[in-house]
């Protein structure tokens, strides 16, 4: 008696084994490429790190003779004479810290408003375009803004904001002696300018990712729609708020040409506002190409290290704060 004929199965549910093996191959080779494009990746992403240690080494390097010869000193110290070679960088870090400071004393409440504004009461229609036109502020190059500060916004200062000032706060030591257009104060309202884009947008990403249930609970206790915003959707999103005005902070601080034309470039330390001042950018910018020796330039390089550590630092903190309210939530996409 014959035995039956036994058909074995096709391999991989009905593909002949040459198949098989050609769509293994094509598998392995996806797998290869994919490798490839994730070292790829993995190489550009560390790329960035790499730069800011390469440059902090950089700096470090050529600012060693500065720090061997002034020390710690250098931070408190008021003398700047290049021909005796001594140098202290306190009034440059007191103008920049200052002039920062007082620029978000006048950006923040303009740019919470304006972000609380179109997030929470514009109309619709009205808020893509007003928030496409704020943010077109940021792309305005500084040396323009450092061209209206030196004139529109000095003679403005010079005939309509001080003199009324100056008669009501001028016993105060803030708003003291003669003011000649170039200050501290005319420098803080460039910065402000300038920085009030990046805090509005940043907070206003913020506050669309604050959960609408927020909103909703207050409203349901009864509450307004501005004390919904203010003792429930502000609460929510104060770290990623505070890490707005951060951003902002550290935009202030690295600020260079407008900030140069208009803030008067005396390396001294002042009080009043009226008066002009110095920052770190401003003085890399002006004395850079002045550097003849190799501790005045080795000052310089001690300077931009000063102004590199404390730019990294808060804008890292800004971006941990963001991060903390923001994460979890398509904020980058609702914001469009």
């Amino acid at each position: 008696m014959t035995p039956p004929d036994i058909t074995v199965p096709p391999a991989s549910g009905g593909a002949s084994v040459p198949q098989a093996e050609a769509r293994l191959a094509s598998l392995l080779t996806t797998n290869r490429g994919d490798r490839v494009y994730r070292v790829l990746l993995t190489g550009l992403a560390l790329a960035l790190p790499l730069l800011l240690v390469t440059i902090l080494l950089e700096l470090y390097t050529s600012a060693r003779p500065s720090l061997a010869r002034f020390g710690w000193a250098f931070l408190w110290t008021s003398v700047w004479d290049p021909v005796a070679e001594i140098y202290g960088a306190a009034p440059m870090i007191f103008g920049t810290l200052v002039s920062s400071l007082l620029a978000l004393l006048i950006a923040v409440p303009l740019a919470l408003g304006v972000a609380i504004f179109l997030t929470e009461f514009a109309p619709r229609p009205l808020r893509r375009p007003v928030a496409f036109v704020i943010e077109l502020l940021a792309a305005v190059p500084s040396v323009v803004y450092g061209f209206w500060g030196l004139f529109v916004l000095i003679p403005f200062l010079r005939q309509v904001v001080v003199p009324p000032l100056k008669a009501v706060l001028g016993w105060t030591p803030f708003i003291e002696g003669v003011f000649y257009g170039n200050s501290m104060l005319a420098g803080g309202i460039i910065l402000a300018i300038m920085i009030v884009p990046y805090i509005a947008a940043v907070s206003r990403e913020v506050l669309l990712a604050v959960p609408s249930a927020q909103r909703e609970a207050a409203v349901g206790l009864g509450a307004t729609r501005w004390e919904a915003v203010w003792t429930a959707v502000l609460p929510y999103g104060r770290a990623g708020v505070f890490g707005a005005i951060m951003l902002g902070l550290g935009r202030a601080l690295g600020e260079t040409m407008a900030v140069t034309m208009v803030i008067g470039n005396r390396h001294d330390i002042s009080l009043s506002v009226l008066q002009p001042g110095y920052t770190m950018a401003a003085a890399l910018a002006n004395e850079f190409s002045e550097a003849t020796t190799d501790l005045y330039l080795s000052a310089l390089f001690e300077v931009g290290l000063i102004l590199f550590v404390l730019t990294v630092v808060v804008n890292a903190l800004a971006r941990l704060l963001v991060w903390r309210v923001a994460r979890g939530a398509a904020i980058g996409s609702r914001a469009l």
